[in-house]
């Protein structure tokens, strides 16, 4: 049995993401600072910053500032160690490892969010919002179709965008009635959870195991019928309970902008340029997505030259009035910047944790003496505690020696884990936000079991067909 000293560690660890294990010259001289006073600071200084981060509701202090600090200073701790021990120079060697896999994330989210930026000012989710009001649905089918479209969207753009403008959706239309707003919220936040399981481009978690080269891009598609499976059976238990009424269909009309429909092309070139990089020249992605941010700022380039004719020409069917020239700098600037800063704050933050060798103990731990499928059922259920992001990351630092459908298992529980509880996903803390005082963290978990058995029934229907 393991000690409890261990079982701690272990469980520290993993609130990390992903960086490297020790260079070269680390392994050869086989340093272990497990038991060093400095291995020992450096978990402190890490558990203290992720504190920090997970409560970042109540402090409202951005999830970025503890963590960046916690890197610079555990990176000090190890360089000075390495200068004592005679080796000067293999922090430096070890800490460029993680900034390349940095760069590439940033960079890839970057693009991806820039685009996103672009078809919110174009009003393209505003359109889609609208278009589902004026239908007039019930609220029975008001509760599938925004759950199925969190489902298919998400894929594509993330699980916070998608989740935020299905619940614009349904708190337009539920007005004053909690329950069906409520159940309605839960939904999207799993509905978007598990569409995002699936695709490389449909969560942080997807993204950087393919990155990573582990699954190739079409192998996450695998997982499409878990993803389903996830998703349905909750929502069809939580059917039940929706009010059975049929609110009245507001008149609201949105009009996409100029180009609106030609970024959405462009955002879909632009995928299938990275996946094409990646698949066939064997670059990697972000070469990709780089080369898709030219075709919008081309575009962009002709939407700016061509402002004046059309404002005053105003016979295009998508474009509204006089509006200002577009400028995708400003889509640029608009990216989550707090997101990928604390990405950066994570990544060497759990660089530091395995050159010390704390992943490698939490890899032989959970790995070895648990078993493959047993650890990675048990990293979705810890990605509901605390954010799929740096489970997924810890445990790509781990590197275990699985095969493909394990590697798909671990990918599908950091995935759709999270929907366990609202605290365990973004979509889950910005519907709480937005849906503030209806949408509760005891609203969701009254209906905890419901997605508990969606989640086992997934993993049941992916270790039966993969």
């Amino acid at each position: 049995m393991p000690s409890a000293r261990t079982l701690f560690i272990g469980l520290l660890a993993l609130l990390a993401p992903f960086g490297v294990f020790a260079s070269e010259t680390a392994e050869h001289l086989d340093l272990n600072l497990t038991t060093h006073w400095v291995g020992y600071t450096a978990l402190i200084v890490f558990g203290l910053a992720y504190a920090l981060v997970m409560a970042e509701e109540f402090l409202h202090l951005r999830k970025s500032k503890p963590v960046i600090i916690a890197a610079g200073i555990i990176w000090c701790l190890i360089a000075f160690i390495y200068t004592q021990m005679g080796e000067p120079h293999l922090a430096g060697e070890a800490v460029r490892h993680n900034l390349l896999e940095y760069s590439e994330l940033m960079l890839f989210l970057l693009v991806a969010m820039t685009y996103i930026n672009a078809l919110d000012e174009r009003l393209v989710f505003d359109a889609l919002r609208a278009w589902l009001i004026r239908k007039g649905f019930g609220f029975r089918s008001l509760f599938w179709m925004t759950g199925i479209l969190s489902f298919l969207i998400s894929p594509v753009a993330d699980n916070l965008t998608t989740a935020l403008l299905m619940c614009a959706v349904v708190m337009a239309v539920g007005g004053d009635n909690k329950r069906f707003v409520t159940l309605a919220c839960i939904n999207i936040v799993v509905a978007a959870n598990a569409g995002g399981a699936f695709s490389p481009f449909g969560d942080i978690t997807t993204l950087m195991v393919w990155q990573k080269g582990i699954v190739d891009f079409f192998g996450f598609f695998k997982l499409f019928v878990p993803a389903i499976v996830n998703f349905v059976v909750p929502a069809t238990i939580m059917f039940m309970a929706v009010p059975n009424l049929k609110p009245d269909a507001a008149n609201e009309d949105v009009h996409m902008r100029r180009g609106a429909r030609r970024i959405v092309l462009l955002f879909l070139a632009t995928i299938a340029t990275a996946v094409s990089f990646h698949n066939f020249l064997h670059l990697p992605p972000v070469i990709g997505m780089l080369t898709g941010l030219g075709y919008l700022q081309f575009f962009g380039f002709y939407l700016r030259m061509t402002h004046h004719k059309e404002t005053t020409k105003g016979n295009n069917d998508d474009l509204v009035g006089d509006m200002p020239p577009f400028d995708v700098f400003s889509k640029v600037a608009r990216a989550e910047w707090d997101t990928l800063l604390f990405f950066y704050g994570v990544v060497l933050c759990v660089g530091g944790l395995g050159q010390l060798g704390y992943l490698a103990m939490t890899s032989e731990l959970m790995y070895e003496q648990w078993g493959p499928t047993l650890a990675n059922v048990s990293v979705g259920v810890l990605s509901a505690i605390v954010d799929n992001i740096p489970v997924m990351f810890a445990v790509l630092t781990m590197n275990p020696d699985m095969n493909e459908t394990q590697w798909l298992l671990v990918t599908l529980t950091a995935g759709v884990g999270g929907s366990l509880l609202s605290i365990g996903s973004a979509a889950g803390v910005a519907l709480m936000g937005q849906a503030r005082g209806t949408y509760t963290f005891f609203a969701h978990l009254s209906w905890t079991p419901a997605i508990a058995l969606g989640y086992l029934a997934s993993i049941a229907v992916h270790l039966w067909i993969n």
